[in-house]
């Protein structure tokens, strides 16, 4: 048996205390401000079916706050840096707008490239390669009949220009039922074009990075093909800890926005075009670097995971020949079915769930539709209690795996060097962002 430390039983503000880190936030800012949808909005939870005006620009002239004058995700809680194309030569336009290619979720529409670009030019233009104005979609696909599961990642490209290499266009069973969710390095991304089924916020508040075409669908055919016994979700391992691996609704590794981003990365070439990142695209094309989504799912799978000892759910990957990938879905999944109480739900405090930067019930079970989880309960879902759970389990966690996170690679080595590290900053980030613990004001 393992005894808790000491460190759970403390006040919240002590726990602040004893994670003594400066607040740089390892990779970029994932929450940013309260968005605000531009005023052409539709009244619908999507976020918009129409094309862009020819000009390309927001109706809403006024450019959405600094990030950094409110909770930022502790995942990519850097400055956003100078760039090229990053308007007037300053930080780069955080707010893009991605073109959804028509019938997104049938085999032709998932080889279609989407479309980036500003949504507002006057504030600069958007760029894939540009680290924090990358935009990255992921599906999920299940067939209803079988139960059988598969990923696939479509390719994001600059409005105007063609792939590096031809996309790969998958195969779908007769029936099959597909999910899409959206990630993004910037602050608020905005759907258009084909988004019948697509769910980007609230009519005047959208999520900010994160955003989802079909993904109640998916859920509750998976969810039927689990009932039926025709879907078989993996039990978690046993950790080297000697405990359950995490999920991502385990307070051991949640943030002050759980449940956002994807496992999806691109190959991005020097003259700023991109490709899918498969074998084939490596072999092939010239020096390129990878494009990543700082991500929770990512964080879970690519780095705490392996260093547990654990493995995630993965599905045969259409992108890459069929290899075996993780994906946000079947993250969700498997978090549902595995995860013990207390589990960790998307809660009211959450940035990306507020309007105004206000609480927003509806907005949160929006959001929480497009992870599979199920409606707020006020009760017993309220901040007080994220705050209690995630003080009372994370630290404990982060201690016992000291010996094994600290030996393990960073996400982000210019902000820490190693796992734990990371995950220390983290952890304290999403105390103070959350407002578990005091702010203290200077002055």
């Amino acid at each position: 048996m393992i005894s808790t430390p000491r460190f759970v039983r403390w006040s919240l503000s002590a726990v602040a205390a004893a994670l003594p880190i400066a607040m740089i936030a390892p990779w970029q800012a994932q929450a940013g401000p309260e968005p605000v949808a531009p005023a052409s909005a539709p009244a619908s939870g999507a976020a918009g079916t129409g094309a862009l005006t020819a000009d390309e620009s927001d109706p809403n002239p006024n450019p959405e706050p600094d990030p950094a004058r409110k909770g930022r995700n502790n995942e990519r809680h850097r400055n956003l840096r100078a760039a090229p194309g990053g308007g007037a030569g300053l930080a780069p336009n955080p707010s893009c707008t991605l073109i959804v290619p028509p019938a997104p979720m049938t085999a032709q529409g998932l080889a279609t490239p989407y479309q980036l670009v500003a949504t507002n030019r006057r504030n600069g233009a958007c760029h894939e390669i540009n680290a924090n104005q990358s935009a990255f979609v992921e599906a999920t696909i299940i067939d209803p009949a079988t139960g059988a599961l598969a990923i696939y990642r479509p390719l994001v490209v600059d409005r105007g220009t063609q792939p590096a290499a031809p996309p790969v266009v998958p195969k779908l069973p007769a029936g099959s039922v597909v999910g899409l969710w959206f990630g993004f390095q910037g602050n608020t991304l905005t759907l258009r074009g084909a988004t019948d089924g697509c769910v980007n916020g609230l009519p005047g508040s959208l999520f900010g990075q994160f955003a989802y075409c079909g993904a109640p669908e998916f859920f509750r055919a998976a969810n039927a093909a689990i009932s039926a016994g025709k879907l078989k979700v993996p039990p978690v391992r046993m950790a080297r800890d000697g405990r359950p691996c995490p999920t991502t609704r385990d307070f051991a590794v949640v943030d002050q926005d759980q449940s956002d981003n994807l496992d999806t990365s691109y190959l991005a070439l020097a003259g700023g075009r991109t490709a899918q990142n498969n074998a084939a695209n490596i072999a092939a094309l010239p020096v390129r670097t990878v494009l990543t989504n700082a991500s929770d799912n990512g964080l879970l799978t690519r780095f705490i995971d392996p260093a547990l000892g654990c493995a995630p759910f993965t599905a045969p990957d259409l992108t890459a020949g069929g290899t075996p990938a993780p994906s946000l879905a079947l993250d969700e999944l498997q978090a549902a079915a595995a995860q013990t109480q207390p589990m960790a739900l998307v809660p009211l405090s959450d940035p990306m769930t507020k309007v105004k930067g206000r609480p927003s019930v509806a907005k949160v079970n929006l959001y929480r539709a497009g992870v599979d989880q199920p409606p707020l309960n006020p009760v017993l879902d309220s901040p007080t209690d994220y705050c209690r759970d995630l003080a009372g389990i994370a630290p404990a966690r982060l201690l016992l795996d000291r010996p094994l996170t600290i030996v393990a690679q960073s996400p982000d080595p210019a902000a820490a060097r190693n796992l734990f590290g990371f995950l220390r900053q983290r952890l304290r980030a999403s105390l103070i962002n959350l407002r578990c613990v005091p702010v203290r004001r200077k002055g």
